[in-house]
């Protein structure tokens, strides 16, 4: 497995490379943004551990830019930041972040971040069945998802590994109410370390990819004081369409 460490504090960087070699990864280092981006693109990581802080770019652009012209890998991003502060981890998550961790931090902590990531997409590898609906097509397989509308051409969505892994957890239970932890434990693992409001917002992404209006959910639906379900009703307008010609 190979590691992209985006880290300009030479020491912590090689801390951390340190950690992760111990556990057999194959770690590259870089202190800058546009460095960052250069070498993702040659390296292709299954992870990144990216500062939030950087010169050239700051890991939130290194972050957006990775998202918006994906390899052919689409790797995990773990934002790494000296800021505690609540507003900076959404908006890390926001740009495409699947975790993030606050300085100071354990290497212990941040290798089991590492390896619960990796882990996720061991487990939930392809073993769904495809789902079709008049709104939506995922192929777990094939990790791909189409949205589908009445009288519109098909939309391939332009999802990350995370987002993609939770949109497909929903539609292979739609109706079911998943819990934040439940989430966290089907996705990042029993190992999990950080914060369960790191479902919110990753929910609040996948919504503006998926639904119509993420203000008003259509699919995916906030069961207040409990978490989310997926509910894929029927096209009204083909119903009605329908009914006109068999009616």
């Amino acid at each position: 497995m190979e590691i992209l460490i985006v880290e300009d504090e030479l020491e912590i960087a090689n801390l951390i490379k340190l950690y992760l070699e111990k556990e057999g990864f194959t770690c590259h280092l870089c202190r800058d943004g546009i460095q960052a981006l250069t070498l993702a693109a040659q390296v292709q990581p299954d992870v990144m551990v990216l500062d939030l802080m950087l010169p050239g770019l700051d890991g939130l652009e290194v972050c957006a830019r990775i998202r918006q012209q994906p390899g052919a890998k689409d790797p995990y991003i773990l934002m790494v930041t000296a800021r505690g502060e609540e507003v900076d981890r959404i908006v890390g998550l926001s740009t495409g972040a699947d975790d993030y961790l606050v300085k100071p931090f354990s290497p212990r902590e941040l290798v089991a971040r590492v390896r619960a990531l990796l882990r996720r997409s061991l487990r939930q590898g392809g073993q769904s069945p495809q789902y079709q609906s008049p709104h939506f097509q995922v192929d777990p397989s094939q990790r791909t998802a189409t949205r589908l509308g009445h009288n519109q051409p098909p939309e391939a969505l332009n999802l990350t590994t995370l987002e993609f892994d939770l949109l497909a957890t929903f539609v292979s239970y739609p109706g079911r109410v998943w819990t934040r932890t439940q989430l966290i434990e089907r996705l990042w693992g029993d190992d999990f370390y950080g914060d369960e409001r790191i479902v919110d917002a990753h929910i609040a992404r996948l919504r503006k990819k998926v639904e119509p209006d993420p203000s008003q959910p259509s699919f995916i639906k906030t069961v207040i004081g409990v978490g989310y379900k997926f509910e894929d009703a029927p096209d009204p307008e083909a119903d009605a369409q329908s009914d006109a010609l068999h009616g």
